[in-house]
């Protein structure tokens, strides 16, 4: 005779796997596989939940490489030089950061440092662990330790207020100085720019379904 409680417990786990939560209203629904260009939105508030990017791991890994590569200009070239009463200065990332640790703010030197340089940084390198975990098909564990990093560390990189501050500071010194725009704002404004796409073109979701595909034991899974 066979009896239903050896098969219910094995129903659950299955039914929670499928269990997806609005991030904006914390509706719980059940979200079945997605195909190609198919996208999910809460029943109640319609908010994207997620959605089925093709080739969404290369496109990425695109992105992140290019993002590391405009990383460098953007942190270390000058943004802004000021010629004020004979006097010029040039500022950039870097320098702001040094420049407020030998004024005497080293607190706000160090959150400097950490929020619009090391923070970015990391998110970035995490991101392409992640992916190329996914492209080769290997290091499951580690790319997902990695992937909640970069959860954990999202609303910490704060380049984008960085970026206001320089515009503030283009605004008000404005009249005052004679100002020249460096090659480091471009990088600084494309690093910005290719974060925002990236942001939008690496869905959670999928990331986290590819990150359960893995199997290092068999061929790619792009």
């Amino acid at each position: 005779m066979h009896s239903d409680d050896n098969t219910q417990p094995n129903k659950v786990p299955k039914q929670i796997e499928k269990l997806i939560a609005c991030p904006e209203c914390d509706l719980l629904m059940v979200a079945d596989k997605l195909s190609r260009k198919q996208q999910i939105n809460c029943k109640r508030c319609g908010s994207l939940l997620n959605i089925y990017r093709n080739n969404m791991v290369t496109y990425s890994l695109s992105l992140v490489l290019t993002a590391l590569i405009l990383f460098i200009p953007a942190s270390f070239l000058t943004i802004l030089r000021i010629d004020i009463l004979g006097h010029t200065q040039e500022a950039s990332v870097w320098d702001s950061v040094l420049g407020l640790y030998h004024s005497g703010m080293a607190t706000i030197s160090v959150l400097v440092l950490m929020c619009g340089l090391a923070i970015p940084l990391v998110k970035l390198l995490c991101q392409l662990y992640v992916l190329l975990a996914i492209y080769f098909n290997k290091a499951k564990h580690s790319a997902i330790f990695y992937f909640k990093i970069y959860q954990e560390l999202k609303e910490w990189g704060m380049l984008e207020i960085y970026l206001l501050g320089i515009l503030v500071s283009i605004v008000k010194l404005h009249g005052m100085a004679e100002l020249h725009i460096g090659m480091g704002l471009a990088c600084f404004i494309m690093l910005l720019f290719v974060q925002v796409w990236l942001e939008v073109i690496m869905s959670p979701l999928q990331t986290w379904t590819l990150l359960g595909k893995i199997n290092d034991h068999s061929k790619s899974a792009r």
